[in-house]
């Protein structure tokens, strides 16, 4: 098949979970498939890592921007001026003619068997007829990551802004699922919040991609000396509901650990800190804040414990699946490993409050019984079903049926095998490879629930 790749930025460096879902997927789906792939360009992007997308992808375009740096004074003349827009601001700041230009221009130059947009923010971009079989891949339900920041935002003023943008976002996640033949959602939770929240318009089924980890690449942190009084916390520190769990952590629960724990130790690993994230070390000499590292394995593999103390977010959190394929323990709030089918005690510990979380870390640090049981159950769950070579199958099985969906929907009276077979790309297409290793649900397992939680 022919693809259309639509993204906002380049995959690498492979420094942020969303980047790092769509590579894996991306790679084994370009390695049978012909892939163009758009983006806005990066100004500081390595020569290497635009050399790594053309490697994989048959073709690979930039559009030109220039990226707002947070905290500057233009940051914040944008934000002012977004605040009047009908569209969210996370969407209004990659609203760009150019985009829009080359997207048309690709699509009436070249015939494409189906359309993937990456992330709901490419949408913004998009004609509102792409004349191929399309498909939303939502790392995330964004309204409900909204509607979450303005429940736990303060002070209040903040929460009358975020509730804004909730309604916002709401409105335009609504406008853009009707637009797509199908979306993939990246866990059941997922699919059933898409199918409450909208379910006037989703015209298509809800595919889930379960999210998947590279196991031999961390796997080769198995063997590292662990510290054992060293927690570890990896994600992109300038994504909100990472520096909201960080700040939590550090203020509700690393307290609590101290008394049974006294040397205990912290490392927070990712890009971008925040200020705020900073402060953390210049407060706490026991604290590391690394920014950006080059491999996460060495951190992770050494600590005793993973944390994932997520108040508010969406998805699903890649960082779990890696730290267990590395044997690290994790301890994690219910929000930061939803959508992750795991079994609380034996894969994961869950505990939602701080005293109960810090006793979860303190468990695991003290109790080696304990420590171990966790590390070879987590090590044996991600390498037996969650490894990307296997997930991968479940993409392609999802725009496979997308295409085939749409061919039968613009015959009426044929057969799915009829349609496929009078299409000569569309039946090699069906006949290459196996089926997906992933079950996949049927169309009709999306079906709204009715949830306080999502009424306005």
């Amino acid at each position: 098949m022919k693809i259309l790749w639509l993204g906002s930025g380049l995959l690498l460096p492979l420094d942020k979970g969303g980047k790092l879902r769509s590579w894996h997927l991306l790679r084994h789906l370009a390695a049978r498939h012909e892939v163009t792939f758009l983006c806005f360009a990066d100004p500081a992007a390595a020569p290497s890592d635009v050399d790594g997308m053309r490697q994989v992808c048959r073709t690979v375009e930039t559009v030109p921007r220039t990226p707002v740096a947070k905290g500057t004074a233009r940051f914040y003349l944008d934000a002012a001026r977004y605040l009047a827009d009908s569209l969210p601001y996370a969407v209004a700041a990659y609203r760009s003619r150019a985009y829009r230009e080359r997207v048309a221009s690709l699509l009436a130059g070249r015939r494409f068997d189906a359309l993937v947009c990456d992330f709901l923010v490419p949408a913004v971009n998009m004609p509102a007829d792409t004349g191929c079989p399309s498909l939303l891949f939502t790392h995330n339900v964004e309204a409900e990551i909204w509607r979450r920041h303005a429940e736990t935002a303060e002070p209040a003023w903040k929460q009358v802004l975020l509730r804004s943008q909730w309604r916002r976002m709401l409105r335009f996640e609504g406008e853009t699922v009707a637009r797509f033949d199908s979306v993939l959602a990246v866990s059941e939770a997922d699919r059933d919040t898409l199918a409450a929240l909208y379910p006037r318009q989703l015209r298509g089924p809800v595919h889930v991609i379960p999210t998947g980890v590279d196991v031999e690449y961390f796997r080769s942190a198995l063997g590292l000396q662990r510290d054992p009084v060293r927690l570890v916390f990896t994600g992109s520190m300038d994504w909100l509901p990472n520096e909201d769990g960080v700040l939590y952590f550090c203020r509700e629960i690393l307290p609590r650990i101290r008394q049974s724990v006294p040397d205990v130790r912290l490392s927070i690993v990712g890009r971008q800190p925040t200020p705020a994230v900073q402060r953390l070390a210049e407060e706490d000499r026991s604290i590391d804040v690394t920014g950006r590292v080059e491999d996460i394995r060495p951190h992770v593999g050494r600590a005793r414990v993973a944390v994932v103390p997520l108040r508010v977010g969406g998805g699903t959190r890649l960082k779990i699946y890696e730290a267990m394929a590395m044997g690290t323990p994790v301890v994690s709030t219910t929000i930061g490993a939803e959508g992750l089918p795991l079994s609380p005690g034996r894969d994961l510990a869950l505990a939602d409050h701080p005293e109960s979380f810090a006793a979860a870390v303190v468990r695991l640090v003290r109790n080696d019984q304990a420590w171990t049981a966790m590390a070879d159950a987590a090590l044996h769950l991600v390498t037996e079903r969650y490894d990307w070579s296997a997930v991968a199958g479940a993409l392609e099985h999802a725009i496979q049926a997308t295409v085939l969906q749409r061919t039968v929907r613009a015959a009426p009276g044929r057969t799915a095998g009829r349609a496929a077979a009078s299409s000569p790309g569309l039946a090699a297409a069906f006949q290459v490879g196996a089926p997906p290793a992933v079950p996949l649900p049927a169309p009709e397992d999306a079906t709204p629930t009715n949830d306080a939680r999502f009424s306005s």
